[in-house]
């Protein structure tokens, strides 16, 4: 079943209900000021950072679920109503929600009236603008009262859940003009305020919540709304908000629009007051008469689909496969984009409060954006390297607004120093700036203590060397990329986290080994060899590849089981994903990886272990991760075997590690499952099971319910996942093989057999590359000839032109 229909022209979803089986939601804002917005309005946003300056307040794990956003009510002689149908839910006569890019369009109508919210971060603008268009479609004038709605939460969101004695006496607000000012904890240590306002004569306000509900009423039945009275309540320590009360006349026929912005500023210390006791408001006035008008408005949002269109031209597909196209032109790269802006910190999953931004999570979430946003990409990177130690090892998280690494966490995830290899490779083939190595970038964000980003990636590398195990494999630490496969920690007590918990009794921490970062440092390896190499250190080079193909020959004799790759070994030197294993028989990592970095295609190996994965963990609705999933909860094994069968670790689809096998698929040269694979899990594919689905049939999941849960298909943790880097990179780089390599643009296609051709529009170092590719002879991998600008050329890496034009590429396939 469909709730919705894609509008591939606006580059839009349009639901056409509000009772989705999930909220579905959209993200606002490109630049520093971001929200969530569901298909009713629920949501919030905040500054930079959503755990330390969230504007707008939520409640997690809330009952019913979405429950506060940014609300509109309208009175209609006695009727209320929302044009999103949340929170009061009357029942409308028309309904839909239009996500785009950076925006939502929730448009209701009940009586004869429609009235529609466009919601959408201003491009250089930290604000929120929710224009209301109220448009009277019946036969005779009306008399209508709109009111809208905001709860404020300025302070630290984590406070907000654990000490809201303290919050229940600190609100503080402004009113002038009909704008409300929120200052809460701006008189004592703050320098910074929020702000509500609508562009027209209010007939009223609240800034009290209780005034504005009434006591014991929720947002479903505010008593200011039902009376149509506002309190002009002025908050004094409670729940402070912000409501503004109009009263609107409608002729038959007529439209008028009522432009809310809800806005943040921050000043310099010596200018927060304009004079004792009153706030500066000049940055908000000015604001505000910058974004007032409709006409102003208009251009603002113009000005964002501008900014989407620059940013999605980076790499357009033309092809046969609709849902193709509509995954690589629009939502991959804009979901893409999501995960740059917030890593995996705020989402309906994500509170935005226990997680920063990952040093894994953004290393490889460049892999998806670097070619729309390469200087921010470059920034980006050097804030990871910040956060590194000495020794290669680093934080695994760090705070967006501090840029300080997340203490609380710590280190020793032993993936984590070789995404910031694969991240920064993938940033200077795409603009072929070398210059960022030598660009000096602090440890431990001691700016006192500095290096290159070159000697910062060789601190990575040497990490795993100087961390090896009994058998020459990589030790993994507190984790690899799977945070849940604990080896060390040992825990049998309720809420230790399975992470950052060290039980002194557990056997030693130096036993216990990953083959899948072994199959990374083989993958990955050699980009820092080539690095090295164009740098002209070639002693260092030599020494590196040598230490590669010691890693190579290790997995080959010890990480391999006779019909696929062993996962790891625990802190009692035992295998984990093993023939030998009653439960976790074989994981999905490793066989991704290590064939990825070519590990066993020539002597067969690779082949059999990913028939090994089609047999074993290959289903309908994607790969999952291990099987038999585990039954019981293994102490040696930590958090994977503490979930139900079928869930998450514990044998559930992780989206995020399907694209390693097909990419896996490709370097062995299988086109057709490759593609199969690829459409198992991609959003545009499972629309038409929605309601199995059940998460937004837009974006990627983080997880898919596995064959042995009771709910298998049915998808959990949507937007913030590397699915959507991975899925982009794969599809991008591996199968439709447009990939940047260190001296041009290679074409390297592995496609389904019965493709006969598509074309890629690729932007790359200041030149475009329209790139035709035909498969006259129906293969799936091997470029026969191409041709530049009608010239035949050597090889098949086009050469970086860098001058500004267009440039014809014809390629063909056999």
């Amino acid at each position: 079943m469909k709730y919705g229909h894609f509008d591939d022209k606006a580059r839009e979803y349009v639901i056409d209900t509000p009772r989705t089986p999930y909220p579905w939601i959209n993200y606002l804002g490109c630049e520093k000021f971001f929200g969530i917005i569901s298909n009713t309005a629920g949501g919030y946003c905040f500054y930079r950072d959503a755990r330390l300056r969230r504007i707008t307040r939520y409640r997690y794990n809330n009952m019913p679920i979405d429950n506060g956003g940014r609300y509109f009510y309208i009175n209609d002689n006695g009727t209320v109503w929302n044009p999103g149908w949340k929170p009061v839910k009357t029942e409308l006569d028309e309904y839909s929600c239009r996500h785009g890019m950076g925006y939502t369009i929730i448009t209701g109508k009940k009586n004869g009236l429609k009235a529609s919210q466009k919601s959408f971060v201003p491009m250089g603008y930290d604000a929120e603008v929710h224009q209301v268009t109220l448009t009277n479609e019946s036969d005779a004038a009306k008399d209508v009262i709109l009111t809208s709605f905001v709860e404020f939460c300025l302070w630290n969101a984590q406070d907000d859940m654990l000490n809201f004695q303290r919050n229940f006496s600190t609100g503080e607000v402004e009113v002038e003009d009909g704008v409300v000012y929120h200052k809460t904890e701006y008189r004592e240590r703050r320098n910074h305020y929020s702000f509500y306002a609508v562009n027209t004569p209010i007939d009223g306000f609240d800034t009290d919540m209780e005034t504005f509900l009434g006591m014991y009423n929720g947002f479903e039945n505010p008593q200011a709304v039902l009376t149509g009275k506002m309190g002009n309540s002025v908050a004094s320590g409670w729940q402070p908000m912000a409501a503004h009360q109009i009263k609107v006349h409608l002729e038959k026929g007529e439209e008028k629009k009522f432009n809310f912005v809800l806005g943040y500023v921050e000043l310099p210390v010596e200018e927060k007051w304009e004079k004792k006791g009153v706030i500066n408001k000049k940055p908000a006035k000015a604001m505000l008469a910058a974004l007032s008008s409709d006409e102003q408005v208009d251009k603002a949002f113009a000005q964002l689909k501008a900014h989407w269109d620059n940013l999605l031209s980076a790499y357009t597909l033309t092809s046969s496969e609709e849902k193709l196209n509509r995954m690589v032109n629009i939502w991959n790269p804009y979901q893409c984009m999501v995960t740059f802006n917030m890593s995996r910190s705020t989402s309906m999953f994500e509170s935005g409060i226990g997680r920063g931004m990952g040093f894994r999570d953004s290393s490889q979430d460049l892999l998806g954006f670097v070619h729309q946003i390469p200087e921010r990409a470059r920034e980006r990177i050097l804030d990871i390297a910040a956060t590194q130690f000495r020794d290669g090892g680093c934080y695994h998280q760090y705070q967006p607004l501090t840029k300080k690494g997340n203490n609380d966490i710590g280190g020793g995830f032993n993936d984590d120093p070789l995404w910031l290899i694969a991240g920064t490779a993938a940033y200077i083939k795409e603009t072929g700036d070398f210059g960022i190595l030598d660009a000096a970038t602090p440890y431990d964000c001691n700016p006192d203590d500095c290096g290159t980003l070159l000697e910062h990636l060789e601190a990575s590398f040497m990490h795993v060397v100087n961390n090896r195990g009994p058998h020459g494999l990589p030790l993994i630490g507190r984790a690899d990329w799977n945070d849940c496969l604990n080896l060390n920690c040992y825990s049998d007590t309720p809420d230790e986290s399975f992470q950052t918990f060290s039980n002194p009794n557990a056997p030693d921490e130096r036993v216990a080994e990953s083959v899948l970062i072994a199959g990374m440092f083989v993958s990955i390896g050699p980009e820092l060899v080539a690095i090295e190499r164009r740098k002209g250190n070639n002693d260092k080079a030599d020494a590196y590849q040598k230490d590669i193909d010691a890693m190579t020959a290790a997995i080959e004799k010890d990480g391999w089981d006779g019909e696929w790759f062993v996962r790891a070994y625990d802190a009692m030197g035992n295998k984990v994903g093993s023939k030998e294993c009653e439960d976790g028989k074989i994981f999905i990592e490793s066989q991704g990886y290590c064939v990825m970095a070519g590990v066993g295609v020539e002597n067969g190996m690779a082949e059999k272990a990913l028939e090994s994965v089609h047999n074993i963990l290959e289903t309908e609705h994607g790969i999952v991760l291990l099987q038999p999933a585990y039954k019981e909860y293994h102490l040696e094994l930590g958090e994977v075997s503490s979930y139900p069968p079928g869930y998450k670790e514990n044998a559930g689809i992780f989206c995020h590690n399907n694209p390693w096998i097909i990419a896996a698929e490709t370097v062995v040269g299988h086109g057709d499952r490759a593609f199969d694979l690829y459409s198992r899990i991609a959003p545009a594919w499972r629309e038409e099971i929605s309601d199995l689905h059940k998460l937004e049939p837009y974006v990627y999941s983080q997880m898919i319910a596995g064959k042995d849960a009771k709910n298998f298909g049915q998808a959990k943790n949507s937007w913030l996942t590397g699915t959507a880097a991975w899925n982009f990179y794969v599809i991008s780089n591996y199968i439709l093989g447009v990939k940047p390599d260190w001296d041009g643009l290679k074409i390297d296609p592995c496609v389904p057999h019965t493709w006969d051709g598509y074309k890629v529009s690729r932007r790359f170092r200041g030149a475009i590359y329209d790139i035709e590719i035909k498969n006259p002879s129906h293969v799936c991998r091997g470029v026969k000839k191409v041709t530049v600008d009608g010239k035949e050329i050597s090889g098949n890496v086009l050469p970086a032109f860098a001058d500004g034009k267009t440039h014809a590429v014809e390629v063909i396939l056999g």
